[in-house]
């Protein structure tokens, strides 16, 4: 529809010039208000006066004034159409040699007829204008609609452009801009045709100047379209990619011209504006397979933690789901008034275990193995200070029933609780991954009507 629009303002403005009189080249100013030379020089009053006459005869704006002079003085009389003519009468007036001054009498024409008259010639003469020029115009609008007829059909060649630029998205961008040049080019032929290109260039200079007002008013919106050519362009995530952006995480369903659509481990929708996208810092927890998780244990201050790694790193060898390639691995994280902290660490293949699982699964591996080889993970020491005395009880007949100490009830001893078999390979915990969220992913990606920006085979730049 914008398209029509620019068609048919630019019709109309090659129409609108077309009917106007053409302008000639701009010629060298001649010297201001030269003087009218009179013969011969020297001449009387009335040879002024018959000069001055002549030349009101020869114009037909000044036909109706008269001139009288005496002693160089030169009086204007009689009725002009509008005050622009009586005042070029004076100016031509003052120019004639020998003139002193000029006393202007002339007064208004404001007759219906003197009025009308004009006006009507001037319609009959643009008409004339407008019916000569009309092979010319035929041929200009001519020239304008083959060219703008060619760049539409080799706009929707959609194959074409679909072939030569990344995703849908940028074809459809490229159509647009070449249709729109196809346009502009037709015009300034056209324009050319009818030596109007002054036209186009302040046609285009308004343009501007209003192009870039708008763009300063919708500047978000020009943002968030331009941020999102450069992420269909970039391709910093696939579909189902599990990305963190700006602490924003969540399984991508799609990118489209305007967001970013995520999916959260919640299931819910998350749309992030692609301004927002493509400013942020992104985490990808996808692009590489394998992923490392890490957690702390403490053990007692009086044990070796040195054995204590030992222990925990061969128990998570034992788990089928943690790599040999990079292997498990344990370091001293901090020592403390009480504890010694150790940090183990393991990697999994994602596509094959759930991260999340895993983690659970080699933590409480670890913490059986220490347990079982006597590691205590001891419990915060806290130390209580008095800074003042007690002040010692003063013991009554009244007091000293209700300071008895009272029978202590023998309390059941617990249960111990049951610890895992040596054999940690006996765990079966399932650790597949969660495919629900991808699942849901693939459903919204096939339900929903928007378009996609995002290529599984793109390469990432």
């Amino acid at each position: 529809m914008a398209i029509f629009q620019i068609t048919f303002a630019l019709l109309a403005a090659m129409l609108l010039f077309a009917a106007a009189p053409s302008q000639a080249q701009p010629q060298s100013a001649p010297d201001p208000d030269p003087v009218i030379e009179t013969a011969p020089p020297g001449a009387s009053d009335a040879e002024i006066a018959a000069r001055i006459r002549d030349i009101f005869a020869e114009i037909e704006s000044l036909e109706g004034v008269t001139a009288t002079v005496s002693a160089g003085v030169v009086t204007l009389s009689g009725e002009t159409a509008s005050a622009e003519a009586a005042l070029r009468a004076e100016t031509i007036a003052g120019r004639i040699n020998g003139v002193v001054t000029v006393e202007n009498e002339i007064s208004r024409d404001v007759s219906v007829s003197t009025r009308v008259t004009p006006t009507i010639g001037q319609i009959e003469k643009t008409l004339r204008d407008v019916y000569r020029s009309l092979p010319l115009l035929f041929l200009a609008v001519l020239v304008f609609v083959a060219i703008t007829v060619l760049g539409w059909v080799l706009s929707t060649w959609l194959a074409f452009w679909r072939r030569v630029t990344p995703n849908p998205f940028i074809a459809e961008l490229a159509a647009s801009s070449f249709r729109v040049a196809f346009l502009i080019l037709g015009a300034v032929a056209a324009l050319s045709l009818l030596d109007a290109t002054a036209l186009l260039g302040a046609f285009l200079g308004a343009a501007g100047v209003i192009g870039l007002a708008i763009g300063f008013a919708v500047r978000d919106t020009i943002e968030n379209y331009i941020a999102s050519i450069m992420l269909s362009l970039r391709q910093p995530f696939r579909p189902n990619d599990h990305v963190v952006i700006d602490e924003k995480e969540g399984h991508v369903i799609r990118l489209t011209s305007r967001a970013t659509i995520l999916m959260t481990l919640d299931g819910n929708h998350l749309r992030i504006p692609n301004a927002a996208v493509f400013k942020a810092i992104i985490l990808n927890y996808t692009r590489n397979p394998e992923r490392r998780f890490a957690f702390a244990l403490g053990v007692d201050a009086d044990d070796d933690p040195i054995s204590a790694i030992d222990v925990g790193v061969d128990a998570m060898k034992t788990l089928d789901f943690i790599l040999n390639d990079p292997p498990p691995n344990g370091c001293i994280e901090d020592v403390g008034d009480s504890n010694i902290v150790i940090c183990f660490t393991g990697w999994i293949d994602q596509r094959k275990t759930d991260f999340p699982k895993a983690r659970s699964v080699a933590l409480a591996a670890a913490k059986d193995a220490l347990e079982e080889y006597g590691f205590a993970l001891p419990e915060p020491i806290y130390r209580l200070r008095f800074d003042k005395t007690i002040p010692p009880l003063q013991l009554t007949s009244e007091n000293v029933d209700t300071l008895r100490a009272p029978t202590r009830q023998p309390v059941a001893e617990k249960p111990k609780r049951k610890r895992r078999a040596e054999n940690l390979d006996s765990v079966s915990i399932d650790t597949a991954p969660d495919r629900h969220i991808l699942e849901k992913v693939e459903e919204e990606r096939i339900l929903s009507a928007e378009d996609d920006l995002l290529s599984s085979d793109a390469r990432e730049e």
